[in-house]
C-alpha cells in the first residue's frame, strides 16, 4: 500500500473546475509528494433559505438542511465533491479546504419552519456534506439546527460519520421521545489504515461504532449505512461491518454503491493509482459491469444499487447477513409532535 499523499487529504490536486475557462497550474517546484499540506479555509455562505427538498425516490426524506458546502473530511469518493464546481472551485482540494459555512441556519431555519407554508416532515441533515464535520466543534451551527427542530419537534433523520453526533445526544433523545429522530452512522470499512487515507478527517472507525453504541444506549434510533461499498476493495467488509454494528446496538441497515459523477473517475482513478495500484483496474472494472459499462449510471433505483451479477451479489451478501444477525429494522418517524411555540392553542371551552 502506497501512502504517499498529502497530511491529511484525499485528493492530491485541484482538477479542472468543468464550468471555468481558466485553469490554475501550480509551478513544477519539485517532488509533489513533499508539498505541504494546504489549509483549510472557512468562508461565510449568505444563502438566504435553509431547507433544500428532492424529488428523489432513492432518498427517504424530501428535504435537507446542509449547514456547511464543502467538507474536511476529505473522503475521496464523495458524490458531493462535483457540488463545489457550481462554486468556481474545485472537486479536489478546493472541496476539503474552502467550506462554505451558513452561519444563519439556526436563524434561516427558525424561519421556515414557522411559516404557514411548512407542511411537517422529515428533514436530513447531511443530505450533502457532513454537518459534523472538524469544523463543527467550534461553530456548533449543526447543534443550532437541532435545539431549533427540538423546539419544534420536527423530525430529523442524521448522517454522518463523525463521532461528534454523541455531543448532541441530549437534544436527539428529546427528539426521538417524540418519535422524532434518528442518526445513521456511515462506517465504509473496519480497517484503520485504509480508512485513514481513504476518509482522512473523518472519526476512524472504531470511534464509529462507539457512536452507535452511545446514541443506541441513550434510545436513539441508530442506523449502520455502509456507504459507499466499493466493489473489489471494500465489499468484502460488509458481513463483519454488520455485525460489529449489530454488536453496538444498530437497529437498523442500509448500504449504497459506489458513485463517480462528473470529474470523480479520475480523481478516484488517481487515488487508487497512488494507493492501490495493483487493484485499481479491478475496482474500476467492477464498477463499469455494474453501471452498463459506463463508470457511472445517474438513474434513479440504479445509481444507488448497481446492476447486473456483482451488484447482485453485493445485495444477497448484505440481506442475508442483515437478516441472520437479527436487525429489527428501521423505527419510522412521526410529525405527529410537530408544533409552532408561538403558536396561541386553540381554547376548547371557558369556565
Amino acid at each position: 500500500m502506497d501512502t504517499s499523499s498529502l497530511k491529511g487529504r484525499g485528493a492530491a490536486d485541484n482538477p479542472h473546475n468543468r464550468f471555468e475557462l481558466i485553469r490554475y497550474e501550480p509551478l513544477d517546484d519539485g517532488d509533489p509528494d513533499e508539498r505541504p499540506s494546504p489549509k483549510t479555509q472557512f468562508f461565510r455562505d449568505t444563502t438566504r433559505t435553509i431547507i433544500a427538498t428532492n424529488d428523489s425516490p432513492d432518498i427517504i426524506f424530501d428535504a435537507s438542511i446542509n449547514p456547511y458546502r464543502g467538507c474536511e473530511h476529505g473522503c475521496i469518493y464523495c458524490y458531493a465533491r462535483p457540488y463545489h464546481e457550481y462554486l468556481g472551485f474545485s472537486i479536489g482540494l478546493d472541496f476539503e479546504t474552502k467550506i462554505m459555512v451558513k452561519e444563519d441556519a439556526p436563524a434561516l431555519l427558525r424561519k421556515e419552519l414557522n411559516s404557514k407554508k411548512w407542511k411537517p416532515q422529515i428533514l436530513g441533515i447531511s443530505g450533502v456534506t457532513d454537518a459534523y464535520q472538524p469544523i463543527e466543534r467550534r461553530l456548533q451551527i449543526t447543534r443550532q439546527c437541532l435545539e431549533v427542530l427540538a423546539e419544534f419537534r420536527n423530525p430529523v433523520t442524521v448522517v454522518t460519520k463523525n463521532r461528534l453526533v454523541t455531543r448532541d445526544i441530549d437534544l436527539l433523545r428529546e427528539l426521538a421521545s417524540h418519535q422524532a429522530a434518528n442518526v445513521a452512522i456511515a462506517v465504509t470499512t473496519l480497517d484503520a489504515e485504509l480508512a485513514h487515507i481513504m476518509e482522512p478527517r473523518a472519526t476512524a472507525p472504531a470511534g464509529r461504532l462507539e457512536a452507535i453504541r452511545e446514541l443506541s444506549a441513550a434510545g436513539i434510533p441508530t442506523l449502520v449505512l455502509i456507504a459507499p461499498v466499493i466493489p473489489g476493495l471494500t465489499d468484502h467488509e460488509i458481513p463483519a461491518i454488520l455485525a460489529a454494528a449489530r454488536d453496538a446496538g444498530a437497529h437498523a441497515a442500509g448500504y449504497t454503491m459506489l458513485r463517480l459523477p462528473h470529474g470523480l473517475p479520475e480523481l478516484f482513478g488517481d487515488w487508487l493509482e497512488r494507493h492501490f495500484p495493483d487493484r485499481k483496474e479491478k475496482v474500476l472494472s467492477r464498477v463499469r459491469e455494474m453501471r452498463g459499462g459506463e463508470i457511472n449510471d445517474s438513474r434513479f433505483s440504479m445509481r444507488m444499487r448497481g446492476e447486473g451479477p456483482i451488484a447482485d451479489t453485493i445485495k444477497q451478501l448484505f440481506e442475508v447477513t442483515r437478516r441472520k444477525l437479527g436487525y429489527p429494522g428501521r423505527a419510522p418517524l412521526s410529525t405527529a409532535a410537530f408544533r409552532r411555540p408561538n403558536e396561541t392553542p386553540l381554547l376548547l371551552f371557558e369556565e
